[in-house]
Formats: structure tokens, sequence, C-alpha cells
């Protein structure tokens, strides 16, 4: 078992200080700065030492953090081999993804699994991509669906197991009637000079929106602010501007907007990714959970979902 002082270790790295690790932890800071001091108190070594306003972590600590990784991802693989000697699991198993996730394909493999372990409680919980990456870590997930974005840790970061689920095309969204509505072929350049209905600055939709745009070559001009697809086509219905929707996404049908399929190379999408603790990807349950989450992102791809 990892010492849990590890992991508050760990939160400080990927947070930058005792602070912003507290609230990401959801316990007072003054608990953070107990747990490294009885660490570094435990093992003899200074673990971090001040830096302008704040702290930074020691050679010492990084140190300790990479031989830490290496402790996580062997006692996942233990714990992996160990549930294939059970032969009905049971226990609690929580999967974790972002909204759309949460709506069209966390709950079908959810309800798979539930009827194929009686034993086992399944547990859903909706959270934004960075909240799926705590919640694996603290143990408090055992699956995620995440979409990548700028603050997404890297393919490369050692705690996590990160594997390709579906690319989700983006769609612009514009008033019936709007010039773009009727051509056959559009891409995201063509609709630089529009009014754009963006999410909350921070927010996963709003990161997503933004780097597309420019990565067609410009910014967006951020004449609305909605974070609920209805919200958005609701305003565009009106001539507010336009929007990006995940093909995943539903359009309310009684809105007069039109939806587009953009095009480009490559065409605007979002990446969406299962994670899971590294190390654990060979537990039986996550594997099970992996493959029909991966029949149904399957499905929907071939299908053209909307």
């Amino acid at each position: 078992m990892i010492d849990p002082k590890l992991k508050v270790l760990q939160m400080v790295d990927r947070y930058g200080g005792v602070t912003a690790a507290a609230e990401a932890m959801r316990c007072p800071p003054s608990t953070v700065s107990y747990q490294l001091r009885q660490l570094a108190r435990q093992l003899g070594v200074k673990l971090v030492e001040p830096s302008g306003r704040g702290i930074q972590l020691t050679a010492a600590a990084r140190t300790l953090l990479r031989h830490t990784a290496v402790l996580q991802a062997q006692w996942e693989r233990a714990r992996s081999e160990l549930a294939t000697t059970v032969q009905e699991p049971s226990g609690t198993f929580t999967l974790c993804g972002f909204s759309t996730a949460a709506t069209y394909l966390l709950p079908s493999a959810a309800a798979a699994l539930r009827d194929r372990h009686p034993r086992l409680g399944v547990r859903m919980v909706e959270a934004e991509p960075a909240r799926c990456f705590e919640l694996l870590q603290a143990e408090e997930a055992d699956l995620g669906l995440v979409v990548v974005t700028p603050d997404s840790p890297p393919l490369s970061d050692d705690r996590f197991d990160q594997q390709p689920l579906l690319d989700d095309p983006l769609d612009l969204v514009v008033p019936a009637g709007h010039p773009l509505a009727g051509r056959e072929g559009v891409s995201l350049a063509d609709a630089a000079r529009e009014s754009w209905i963006l999410g909350t600055p921070g927010t996963t939709y709003h990161q997503l929106v933004v780097t597309a745009c420019m990565a067609a070559g410009f910014t967006p001009h951020m004449a609305h602010q909605a974070d609920e697809w209805d919200t958005g086509q609701a305003m565009v219905a009106h001539g507010f501007g336009v929007i990006l929707v995940p093909r995943l996404a539903r359009i309310t049908t009684g809105w007069p907007v039109v939806r587009v399929p953009l095009s480009g190379e490559p065409a605007p999408a979002r990446r969406i990714l299962a994670a899971t603790r590294n190390g654990a990807a060979q537990h039986p349950v996550i594997a099970q959970a992996m493959e029909l989450l991966r029949t149904s992102a399957t499905g929907l791809s071939a299908t053209g979902d909307r």
C-alpha cells in the first residue's frame, strides 16, 4: 500500500503549492503542510524550500516522486493480478467523465458491468477532465473519460495510462438562413468574422473552441457566454452568434438552427481518452469497462450519431 503522504507530495507538485493542493484535495492547507513535514522527518530529507512568496520542491523531493510513480504502478499491477484470482468481483467500481461522455458513453458501460457482476457496486461521477484526473489519483475513481485540453497531463505522465477512445468531430451551429448553412463545404476559418458564443473562460468547452479556432488561424470574438448546449442553441437561433458543438452532443430540434459539418486538414475534433492509474489497465473489471466503452464509441462513430 502506498503511503498517503506520498500522494500529498504528488498533489503539491502538480498544483505548484500547498494552498492549491489543499483546495484540490478539499482539506485545510495546514493538513498538507503537516503531511509534508511528517514525510520529510520520516525520510530524513528536506522536501520543500522557500521560493519567492511560495515554495518549490527540492531535488530530494523530485527523486522521491520518481520512485513514487514506480511504486504506484507496481501496486496497481499487483492489485490487477490479484483481482484475476477472484471469481466474482465485489466492492465499488467508479467511472467518471465529462458531461457528454457521462451522458452517451458511461451509462451503457456501467449498466453492462452491473448486469455482469451483481455483487459489484457500479458508480458514476460527472466531472470536468481535471477533476477526473484528481479522482483517479486519489483512488476515488477507477476509470475516467476525459477530453484532451491544454491543461491535460501529457501522455508521458507516469501517474496515468491514457488510451485514445474516440475522436469527436466539431460541428458549426448557425441560424437557419445563415449564408454558411447552405454551403456544401465549410471550414472553421469561414466563420472567423462571426460573433461567437463561448463557455466560461477556463472551462473545457471554452478551451476546446478557442484552441480549434486558433488552429484555424484566428481568435474567436466572444460576444456571449453560455455553458449549456441548449442555452447556446437558443442564442444562435435568435441571431446572437455561432457555436461549435461536438458530434456527440444533441441539437434541440425546436430551434431554427442548422448544424454544419466542418471540413479542413485536420478537421476540428476533440480527442476523448480513457484514463486509469498507471498499472491498472489490466485489472479485469477495468479491462471489461474499456471493452464496453470501445464498443459504444465504435458504434457512435459508425452511425455518425448526432
